[in-house]
């Protein structure tokens, strides 16, 4: 009953079947270990978070380039406060406000941006508070230039003069006449008369959507699997049935479309149409017995 398996057609669903589950659960266990790493790096950015509030301060340079392993740690540079520039559209306590961001000239001649505080309402170049004058020494934690579109950051152009949507140096290199870092701080002690800016959490380090995106899919793929079994399951089932019921002769092979019906099925002649068509029904008068 069970010898069509082995029919050429069969060979090759069996073969597919064997090669897409295997690779269904390839790709769940892939996307499920994709989501593992991101609630880890969720955990290690919030203990790295902990840790860096504790952490003496460590020269720029020693923590540059910015990666996951150095963001949020803090930093020290020294040099003296140039060109300033506000960061509009930016929440802080549930409240829209705007940063302060303030280029800090270092020795080696490039500009580290310094986020020196955060105030609310709308950005104006009146309420912010001008930058200390002379040497100075800030510290703060460390950030990676931030992305337009991406954790917050407006990705809206067309801001007035002395504005910019992103802190990033590929923005402000259009915006200050100087080589800039790529990477900012914000202080951890915010300039009289605003608010610190708390350090945001590394790129992809966070439960976000992305996250959520993995886990998704580890559903998606285990599904597939399940359906590819299912439909093996079905198609067999419907071979066994159709065997059996071609054993007891109940194979409907009226059908002409069923690829099963027989291949010696002969069709009516027109001679053989007209005559049954011809032929005396018991409803007819001549069929009907004689009148007494």
């Amino acid at each position: 009953m069970y010898r069509f398996l082995l029919t050429p057609r069969w060979w090759g669903i069996n073969v597919f079947v064997l090669l897409a589950i295997p690779f269904c659960v390839f790709m769940g266990s892939w996307q499920l270990s994709r989501f593992e790493d991101r609630v880890q790096d969720h955990r290690d950015a919030g203990a790295q978070a902990s840790a860096a509030k504790t952490q003496a301060p460590r020269p720029l340079a020693r923590l540059l380039p910015v990666d996951k392993k150095t963001s949020g740690k803090q930093a020290t540079a020294t040099g003296r406060y140039g060109k300033q520039l506000l960061v509009p559209g930016r929440e802080l306590d549930d409240k829209r406000g705007f940063y302060v961001l303030t280029m800090l000239r270092t020795d080696d001649g490039r500009a580290l941006p310094v986020v020196r505080g955060w105030l609310a309402g709308d950005a104006d170049t009146a309420k912010a508070p001008a930058a200390p004058a002379g040497e100075v020494t800030v510290t703060g934690a460390l950030q990676a230039s931030e992305t337009p579109g991406s954790n917050g950051v407006p990705a809206a152009g067309g801001l007035p003069a002395g504005q910019t949507g992103a802190i990033s140096s590929a923005s402000l290199v259009n915006l200050v006449p100087y080589k800039m870092y790529d990477a900012w701080i914000t202080l951890a002690e915010a300039d009289p008369g605003m608010k610190a800016v708390p350090a945001a959490a590394a790129s992809d380090t966070g439960l976000d959507l992305k996250a959520f995106q993995n886990l998704g899919y580890t559903g998606e793929w285990f599904v597939f699997a399940g359906f590819v079994v299912f439909m093996w399951f079905r198609l067999m089932r419907r071979e066994v049935e159709f065997a059996q019921d071609a054993e007891l002769g109940l194979t409907d092979s009226e059908d002409p479309t069923d690829p099963r019906a027989p291949a010696d099925r002969t069709e009516e002649t027109p001679a053989e149409g007209e005559r049954l068509a011809s032929a005396p029904t018991a409803s007819s008068p001549s069929a009907s017995s004689p009148s007494a």
